[in-house]
């Protein structure tokens, strides 16, 4: 490795601002957002794996509860409740990933509608500051997702269809596969703690997820990744 030149200054301002000199030379500017696509790519990418093995564990999981649970007349109902309760864990786990995904995610969004597009057909850029944007976010990164419409979200994607299987597997067990004799919220009971509280609970949860999940957003959808039938793609 050479040394440093006797005459360099890291601190002169020409050095400083040495990238600021491709804002005015095309080539280097694009050469250098073709660094940067790859480099948001990348880390988008390692996101959205990181989302679906959460995804991964929640299906496994359920899918291994339900098996056991019904494999035997003597397993215990509450095992499908903690089934919920760790369903609700990794909705927490991938709201929190699938936030910081966003991130990178809308970054690449601002490059390919306004670099990439225009470059293949210049009809004009769709963001007029989309270099503002950019510039603004790379220096102060932000979570663009709020938190309620990040959970609605993978509700209505993963999350609704898998706590709503257990939870009606759970009713199931209770009613199907429960003694002739017995009543609903005397089997409900856990341990020391009534039926009538356990129906309770569960019943206020999952009213909670279904408005959560269905709850209209602040946040409207683009439309991207729609089918156009007038258009056709070879």
């Amino acid at each position: 490795m050479s040394d440093r030149p006797s005459d360099f200054d890291p601190e002169s301002r020409e050095e400083r601002e040495i990238a600021g000199e491709a804002a005015r030379d095309r080539d280097g500017f694009l050469s250098l957002m073709g660094h940067a696509y790859r480099g948001e790519m990348g880390r988008m990418t390692s996101w959205r794996t990181r989302i679906d093995r959460t995804t991964n564990w929640a299906v496994v999981l359920t899918a291994t509860l339900l098996t056991w649970a019904f494999s035997s007349d003597s397993r215990p109902h509450y095992v499908l409740l903690i089934g919920v309760v760790m369903l609700s864990v990794f909705l927490g786990i991938e709201t929190r990933r699938y936030r910081v995904y966003d991130i990178w995610r809308s970054r690449v969004r601002i490059l390919e509608e306004n670099v990439f597009a225009n470059a293949l057909d210049p009809e004009g850029v769709e963001q007029s500051n989309w270099r503002e944007l950019l510039s603004s976010d790379l220096r102060n990164p932000t979570v663009k997702t709020p938190i309620v419409e990040a959970v609605s979200r993978r509700l209505r994607r993963v999350y609704f269809a898998l706590i709503s299987v257990l939870v009606l597997a759970w009713i199931v067990r209770l009613t199907v596969f429960a003694a002739p004799s017995s009543d609903i919220v005397a089997t409900a009971a856990v341990g020391q703690v009534p039926g009538k509280f356990v129906l309770a609970t569960v019943g206020i949860y999952y009213a909670t997820v279904l408005i959560v999940t269905f709850w209209p957003g602040s946040r409207q959808a683009k439309g991207e990744l729609q089918s156009e039938p007038e258009e056709e793609w070879k």
